[in-house]
């Protein structure tokens, strides 16, 4: 039995990265030509919507969000969730309308294909570099001038198995409060359990998402940065806890 599952997991894997590459050939002259321009980055995010249910429908993935709060058309805002798998990116594309930027680690521009569309449409960070987390401000800035949302997974990378929620980092709290977005919390209950990062593991299933109320930053001085990202973090820790009972 066990071994019958290893093959599924090495096939359902390598059927993952096939449906990944699939739709970036299929479409990529449209998306060549949409990332020529940053005023065209519209078009791209649309593309890149229909890209990721591609990939989720074609796992097996089935979807439900809970919205508390509705983001509104052409306001900026500052989404963020917790990070346990691939899949995160192309839930986060699948349940949001607005165009926003993923800030995210530089390694993932290394993958084929997906690699040559990641390094020019999102905000990349070498996690190691204090110049490169600093560069993201300034860069981060001018997509937000641009009328756009920015996207932060703020545990700053994939933890452990064993850890439900790791500890915030900084930035994209400091940037909801420079630039007055708001933060738009929101709960990824499933991803670990069906596609997380260990390779013999995963399973189509239920994805379900809870878009939590906004948390408002205008005129809120830099010091309530901290409240802030603890008051959130405490917020998708209590859902995780509450959905493991």
């Amino acid at each position: 039995m066990r071994a019958i599952k290893i093959v599924f997991w090495i096939l359902y894997r390598v059927w993952f990265y096939i449906l990944i590459a699939v739709p970036i050939i299929v479409m990529f002259p449209f998306l060549l030509v949409s990332i020529l321009s940053e005023k065209w980055y519209p078009y791209f995010f649309v593309m890149a919507r229909i890209w990721a249910k591609f990939i989720l429908f074609g796992m097996g993935f089935r979807t439900k969000v809970e919205f508390d709060q509705q983001p509104e058309p052409g306001r900026s805002y500052m989404f963020v969730a917790n990070h346990t798998s691939m899949t995160d990116i192309m839930l986060m594309l699948s349940v949001i309308r607005n165009p926003f930027v993923f800030v995210g680690k530089k390694e993932l521009s290394k993958i084929p294909l997906f690699g040559f569309f990641y390094k020019r449409t999102c905000i990349l960070v070498d996690r190691s570099s204090s110049k490169s987390r600093m560069a993201v401000f300034g860069r981060a800035q001018k997509r937000l001038h641009q009328g756009l949302s920015i996207c932060i997974f703020p545990e700053g990378g994939v933890p452990d198995e064993s850890v439900v929620l790791d500890e915030f980092k900084d930035g994209a709290f400091r940037l909801a409060i420079d630039h007055e977005i708001p933060i738009v919390p929101m709960t990824f209950f499933d991803n670990k359990r069906l596609f997380s990062y260990t390779f013999f593991s995963g399973s189509p299933g239920l994805m379900r998402v809870k878009v939590h109320r906004f948390f408002e930053t205008k005129s809120q001085s830099p010091e309530y940065k901290k409240t802030l990202k603890n008051e959130v973090r405490e917020l998708l820790l209590r859902d995780l806890l509450n959905d493991q009972k």
